[in-house]
């Protein structure tokens, strides 16, 4: 009977009871040689050491999904070689040579790499088998080499909530409501293929929350609407669920202050209310807040101006009743207001976003309101009412492994990083970050580098200030 055992790229053996194999990160070693000299350095090969005569002339390498499912299968033909001394005499040995775990069908499948590629996802496991019986498996995990030592497996949380265009309307995806979910599941995969790079994984997509949700009421009324100038004396007003309420503004005071009053008055009148403040946008004076009114029960109550009065009359301190309207599609932030989104994407997102701080709420909308837009991201940004969320757009869902807008996405939140490593630096349109490839080709945005996956353990992991990963150990 046969012995297999996996080598790395520098001919060490691998444990296959203490380490793993790990998703390749770089084009296939053809392509990276021409376009940018990278090395796979983790992709594995199996040498089998047999009897004389009885060696195979290819290996059959099945990949397994956590769950056990099948997920792929390579056969993949062996060349003789030299076998090593502790062989003994009387073996004959093949080699498979260099043969990838990699992330997505369009690497795998890529003239460059086929017939030495397998998808793989990490938890699950290849096994490695002759033509007659399964000779040995090696669970799959993250990087096996890294400044932070080898890395297993995190588990990161998401949360969707696919926003219909209008109360009670079709979904923006899917068709219907159980398609809307059907997408938001393959979403979830395939971040968890991708971010398996890294060692990252988002779940059983079956066990993760997706609620499908209308557009919210006019609930929240934003005090400084956008630029936050402090008040100079007056009165904000709004009818809430038809009942007036009311507070007088002090000259000097900034939007927040004016936000807990308001609130104040909101409890007063028999309602919930939460200030929300936001960051300070970088032309604003101050920050501005949201008050968030609900009834008892929690439920969004509908916020309107008193008739015939504005909801401030206070010369220098504006006050705005957020409202969401999918008509014309998401109003979405620029570079001066991105720390702090539009008040029509707080509105949104503040009605639904969940309180559980380790979990990252992904948003699906019917559009954006400019083109080109198809995906963002809200950061864990000092002092912000949104963190850790992201958008996208039905063309992102659409798009699929030409941006893949999810994952990237998702990027932004994992590495805590508002701009692309492209913006000032070397443009990489094939890696996952970069700012504005799209590309249905093998050179298209879905490799992560080894710097990309220590940084997300540093700014999200378990040590990290808020964290969003957390071990999940390979079974």
């Amino acid at each position: 009977m046969c012995r297999a055992l996996a080598r790395d790229d520098q001919g060490h053996t691998v444990d296959l009871a203490t380490s793993h194999a790990s998703i390749s990160r770089t084009l296939p070693p053809i392509l990276a040689k021409e376009v940018d000299g990278s090395l796979d350095r983790d992709a594995l090969s199996w040498l089998l050491i047999c009897p004389r005569a009885a060696a195979p002339e290819k290996l059959r390498l099945t990949s397994f999904r956590p769950s056990g499912a099948p997920l792929d299968k390579v056969d993949v033909l062996l060349s003789t070689v030299k076998c090593p001394r502790e062989a003994g005499d009387g073996a004959e040995c093949r080699d498979s040579g260099p043969v990838r775990a990699v992330a997505d069908l369009v690497d795998r499948s890529h003239p460059a790499a086929v017939g030495h590629s397998v998808l793989a996802e990490i938890g699950g496991r290849i096994g490695v088998a002759d033509r007659y019986r399964e000779l040995t498996s090696i669970r799959v995990g993250g990087p096996r080499d890294t400044a932070l030592g080898p890395i297993g497996r995190y588990r990161a949380k998401l949360h969707f909530h696919v926003v219909r265009a209008s109360p009670s309307g079709q979904a923006p995806v899917g068709g219907d409501d159980a398609g809307a979910r059907a997408v938001a599941r393959a979403e979830a995969r395939t971040a968890s293929m991708l971010w398996g790079q890294c060692g990252i994984h988002f779940g059983d997509e079956a066990q993760i929350p997706i609620d499908i949700v209308d557009p919210p009421p006019r609930f929240l009324l934003a005090i400084g609407c956008k630029m936050g100038l402090p008040a100079s004396g007056g009165e904000v007003s709004v009818l809430s669920n038809g009942r007036a309420v009311r507070v007088v503004t002090r000259a000097g005071d900034p939007p927040v202050v004016v936000a807990h009053a308001f609130a104040r008055a909101v409890e007063a009148a028999g309602f919930r209310a939460v200030v929300s403040p936001n960051t300070r946008i970088s032309p604003g004076a101050f920050r501005t807040a949201d008050v968030l009114v609900r009834e008892r029960d929690g439920t969004p109550v509908e916020l309107s101006p008193l008739p015939g009065h504005p909801t401030s009359t206070d010369r220098t301190l504006d006050a705005c009743i957020g409202e969401v309207n999918l008509a014309d599609g998401l109003m979405h932030f620029d570079d001066l207001d991105a720390v702090a989104g539009t008040l029509e994407e707080r509105t949104l997102i503040k009605a639904y976003q969940d309180d559980d701080p380790s979990s990252i709420d992904v948003f699906i909308v019917p559009s954006f309101s400019r083109t080109g837009r198809i995906g963002e991201s809200f950061i864990d940004t000092d002092g912000s009412g949104i963190q850790n969320v992201v958008v996208i757009d039905r063309t992102g869902v659409r798009a699929g492994s030409r941006s893949y807008a999810l994952p990237h996405e998702l990027g932004h939140v994992l590495l805590d990083m508002p701009g692309h490593p492209d913006d000032f630096g070397v443009d990489r349109p094939w890696m996952l970050m970069d700012a504005d490839a799209t590309d249905g080709s093998v050179f298209g945005p879905r490799h992560l580098s080894v710097e990309d996956c220590e940084r997300a353990l540093r700014q999200s992991g378990p040590d990290s200030a808020s964290p969003l990963l957390t071990p999940w150990p390979l079974d």
